[in-house]
């Protein structure tokens, strides 16, 4: 799930698109109400509407797939960043239609996401003003307030430099999902911001996510032991 979320998957170069299917997986990309591409009217439709088109967009990809002859229904994984990130928090307290779920940098807190970003307008605009003015949809579509149905374990991955999305917010996700006994582990990058160095950290982020899904959703295992890859003492000299 990208981010944005005026946002749009396109045809261009990314890692996801050769590293997840270098390990077995089938893997989509969806474009669903707010994405960009499809006119102004479908992008503005996310617009204090977080919640309600796009998960069932979302649902209605995972049911597509699921029908095809070489998808394994019953391992079907999801992930997301920033925008995408809150989606998949969102997923976490509304479905446990996945085994396993992953959000980097997500929205988790909108009030307190409100009050800790560097970026007011958009919270303003997206979400139809302020906490205190709109109190009623910032409860609603928080993913916070959904914490007592959180089953799907969950890989989190944020920066500590974000000043985007504030990196509290993941780990307010994983105390909840911690104090509610689902199995997570959360990665902070303390040098990076909202999103993760591609020189430095991708490697890490990247295994972490194979290392993830393979113990869920059972693809080819990770490249390196975790362990090692963190003590950097994954590749012999």
């Amino acid at each position: 799930m990208h981010g944005g979320p005026q946002y749009q998957w396109a045809d261009a170069f990314r890692g996801d698109w050769q590293v997840y299917p270098g390990s077995g997986y089938i893997v989509a990309f969806p474009n669903p109400h707010g994405s960009t591409g499809y006119g102004q009217e479908f992008t503005n439709a996310i617009s204090k509407h977080w919640e309600g088109a796009v998960y069932d967009d979302i649902m209605a990809v995972t049911d597509s797939l699921a029908k095809l002859p070489f998808v394994d229904s019953g391992r079907m994984g999801a992930m997301g960043w920033s925008w995408g990130g809150y989606m998949m928090m969102w997923l976490e307290g509304h479905t446990t239609r996945f085994k396993a779920l992953a959000s980097m940098m997500g929205v988790y807190d909108l009030p307190a996401m409100y009050g800790a970003t560097e970026e007011l307008w958009f919270p303003e605009w997206d979400l139809g003003g302020t906490p205190w003015n709109n109190k009623d949809y910032y409860e609603k579509a928080s993913p916070h307030n959904y914490v007592r149905n959180f089953k799907t374990p969950c890989l989190i991955i944020t920066g500590e430099k974000d000043y985007r999305v504030p990196y509290t917010q993941s780990l307010e996700f994983f105390t909840g999902l911690q104090k509610m006994g689902v199995p997570s582990r959360l990665i902070v990058f303390k040098n990076d911001g909202h999103w993760p160095d591609y020189v430095k950290s991708m490697p890490f982020y990247y295994n972490a996510h194979l290392d993830w899904f393979h113990k869920y959703l059972g693809g080819e295992p990770a490249p390196y032991d975790m362990v090692k890859m963190l003590r950097n003492q994954a590749f012999e000299k």
